[in-house]
């Protein structure tokens, strides 16, 4: 885990609230794997915490980092107004990400919404020795224009919106039931709301197929001092920002976060 001053290369506009900024990283990019997040720090000091954010990507030679974030309160508005030319502290890379060596297999990527942030380099990282097969969905249109900024080549793409503005009208079940039916995967990985995660993982089921699912839960430190991410597995009580924030499927009970009356970190 590193703590970096990054420069701000692009922050740019996405679509409704989504945003991708892109950063000059010379130690923690080295580190960084598919699937695991950063904590961003915001400028203003109203906001103690710090803002658990999933890592786009990461390229080794140019030394870059992107983060694909959506404005939902003052601490991710404030990073949607930072400049080209800013910098910007961040903690990482941390939590444990996808499982990606593999060779030969047949695997399947299951993105709905903002649950296509950790999916470009998983997919860049998985479309080396393997075929990959990435299933996208949202909303609209609108969900899925970051697909722009993926590297597809080699990819079979199937895109699915509810109301049919980009690609199949329809959810991403529908598409990948139809295609387990046709052929076997060796694998799935999924993240993006939570119904649709337990569905991704029960339909995986349905074919006996391996299935990782990456939670994205609210978390205070990031770094397992709480228990604000805490979730109930069979394995017990796991806290998402150590122990995941990637999870093997037959271990989750229950993909919702544990109620909690006691805030956490003194917050």
């Amino acid at each position: 885990m590193f703590l970096e001053d990054c420069l701000i290369l692009e922050n740019k506009h996405i679509a409704g609230q989504n945003y991708l900024m892109r950063l000059k990283s010379e130690k923690a990019v080295e580190a960084s794997k598919a699937g695991q997040f950063f904590m961003l720090k915001c400028e203003n000091r109203i906001y103690t915490l710090r803002r658990p954010i999933s890592l786009h990507y990461a390229d080794k030679e140019k030394k870059e980092l992107e983060f694909y974030y959506e404005v939902k309160g003052g601490g991710t508005k404030e990073f949607a107004q930072m400049k080209a030319g800013e910098t910007i502290n961040i903690q990482g890379p941390l939590g444990h990400g996808f499982s990606t060596d593999m060779e030969g297999k047949e695997l399947m990527v299951v993105g709905g919404g903002m649950g296509m942030a950790p999916m470009k380099l998983l997919i860049e990282v998985l479309k080396k020795n393997n075929k990959v097969t990435f299933i996208a969905g949202g909303r609209n249109a609108e969900a899925v224009e970051i697909l722009s900024n993926f590297n597809l080549d080699d990819v079979e793409l199937h895109v699915t919106t509810d109301d049919g503005s980009a690609g199949t009208k329809g959810n991403v079940i529908v598409k990948m039931e139809e295609l387990m039916q046709s052929k076997k995967f060796d694998m799935v990985f999924t993240c993006g709301p939570h119904k649709m995660m337990e569905a991704v993982a029960k339909t995986s089921d349905k074919y006996s197929t391996e299935c990782e699912v990456s939670l994205e839960e609210r978390m205070a430190c990031g770094v397992k001092a709480c228990v604000g991410c805490s979730i109930k597995t069979k394995a017990g009580m796991k806290k998402v920002c150590h122990d995941g924030p990637v999870f093997k499927a037959e271990t989750i009970v229950d993909l919702e976060p544990v109620e909690k009356t006691e805030t956490c970190c003194g917050n």
